[in-house]
């Protein structure tokens, strides 16, 4: 402040400066009050809370700082998307049509639209207009983005069932809208051993009732889910659906992970459930299906009109996403497609391939003192760590939660970098999570046998 206050004088005297120091202290508080007086105007909306950083956002950083030999964080693949698909990318850059890389249709690029119709108009059991009743993205997540601002408005309440995907929270908050949070809680299973699936994980069916209302605009399903893996069974998406027809609500169904389900269970999409195709949004992703997340496309169908509303969002902020790269997942689909029936055809053999990835992901975590859920579908394992709780100081770890200090304190000592699930519940409900770490598991064998190395040796050092 003295600093200021000389270059100050200088300025008013342009060679000598006398000031009172009275008429300097005027100065000087109004500054303060001017400073403090922008600093009010422009600080960051309500809505976004403080700014705080993301939980992607925070652990990127751990990554960066700690250097986990193993990444088992976020949501991502770390080996080549299949052949057909980066081999599309390649030949349409290079191919002789200039406007390949040119804007193309707002809504979605015609090619891929109608691809997407002719997957899935049959799995919906209806045609699907590609035209009206499609919307491409830029990824899933500005598929939440344009369902939840296309139709929520201020007051307006969505039912959001936890662990989430935590955008659900800001872009309802965004919108105006309040968030009702209910949670999937673990019933503790009455089978020999005490394995513990994501069928474990079950909504109680009368607080999620309490929570329909007058005001309730939409609630959000997510299935295939993210983290627990859990795929809602047909009773479990009867009694939503009969809540959402009983007041009159709109479901978005966010299943981006559609094509990752173990046998025997079965991926029910509630879009098909009786009077459910009139109010429900549906999200995908091509990241997702194709291995390919740095692609950020993604999709919503659902009937004209309520897709009108995510047309206007998307019209007003996107507008239109990248030609080439949908030109390439259009012919990735049209290649799918040809060989729809057959075993090699991707959408079925993806889960085929994470199988073995999960199984050896779960064994590892068994042997080493983790208590895992394991997944019916997805490539996320959520895992019970508090076996481990004599083994590992979380005291030089500051942070609110117990998830955050022993996934940071884990991977600084044991070299395995994992995502804390409080980050997905809202802060009634935190406690549910502290206890377990969700790792992720499509990633290289080797990368896989390297993490249960390393943890391995991380218990051999505490005993």
């Amino acid at each position: 402040m003295f600093r200021w206050g000389q270059s100050l004088c200088k300025a008013l005297s342009g060679r000598i400066c006398v000031v009172e120091s009275r008429s300097l202290e005027y100065i000087l508080n109004n500054q303060c009050r001017t400073m403090s007086s922008v600093a009010d105007k422009f600080k960051l909306p309500a809505r976004y809370g403080t700014g705080e950083a993301s939980v992607w956002v925070e652990y990127v950083r751990l990554a960066a700082e700690s250097k986990p030999p193993v990444n088992l964080g976020q949501g991502f693949p770390d080996y080549h998307a299949p052949a057909h698909v980066t081999k599309a990318l390649s030949e349409i850059s290079s191919n002789d049509n200039p406007l390949t890389h040119q804007y193309t249709r707002g809504y979605g690029h015609p090619k891929l639209v109608q691809n997407l119709s002719k997957v899935y108009s049959p799995l919906i059991g209806r045609e699907i207009d590609p035209i009206n009743e499609i919307l491409v993205t830029y990824g899933a997540y500005e598929a939440l983005y344009a369902a939840i601002l296309g139709h929520v408005d201020h007051g307006d309440e969505v039912i959001v069932i936890e662990p989430f995907f935590d955008c659900y929270d800001v872009m309802i908050k965004s919108a105006g809208g309040v968030p009702r949070f209910t949670a999937l809680r673990l019933q503790q299973p009455n089978k020999s051993g005490g394995e513990v699936t994501s069928a474990d994980w079950v909504l109680d069916e009368q607080e999620l009732a309490s929570l329909f209302n007058d005001k309730t605009k939409m609630i959000i399903l997510n299935t295939p889910h993210n983290p627990l893996g859990k795929v809602f069974n047909m009773k479990e998406l009867e009694f939503i659906a009969n809540l959402c027809k009983k007041h009159n609500v709109v479901c978005i169904s966010d299943e981006v992970y559609e094509w990752m389900v173990y046998e025997p269970k079965q991926h029910i999409r509630i879009a098909t459930l009786p009077g459910m195709w009139e109010r429900t949004i549906t999200v995908g992703s091509a990241g997702k299906t194709f291995s390919v997340t740095g692609w950020k496309t993604g999709w919503a169908y659902a009937p004209a009109n309520l897709m009108k509303n995510l047309l206007i969002v998307h019209q007003n902020c996107v507008y239109t996403c990248c030609t080439p790269i949908q030109e390439a997942i259009a012919s990735s689909f049209e290649y799918e497609l040809a060989r729809r029936d057959s075993p090699d055809c991707y959408l079925r053999s993806l889960a085929r391939e994470l199988l073995p990835k999960r199984d050896f992901l779960v064994k590892t975590l068994r042997e080493n003192g983790f208590n895992p859920t394991v997944p019916e579908a997805g490539y996320f394992i959520v895992a019970d760590w508090t076996g481990l709780a004599n083994k590992i100081d979380l005291s030089s770890e500051k942070d609110k939660y117990k998830d955050y200090r022993f996934t940071k304190k884990f991977a600084k000592e044991a070299g395995v970098l994992t995502i804390p699930p409080t980050a997905f519940y809202s802060e009634p409900h935190k406690h549910l999570g502290e206890n377990f770490a969700r790792f992720c598991f499509i990633k290289k064998d080797e990368n896989l046998a390297l993490a249960e190395k390393l943890m391995k040796e991380w218990n051999a050092k505490k005993k």
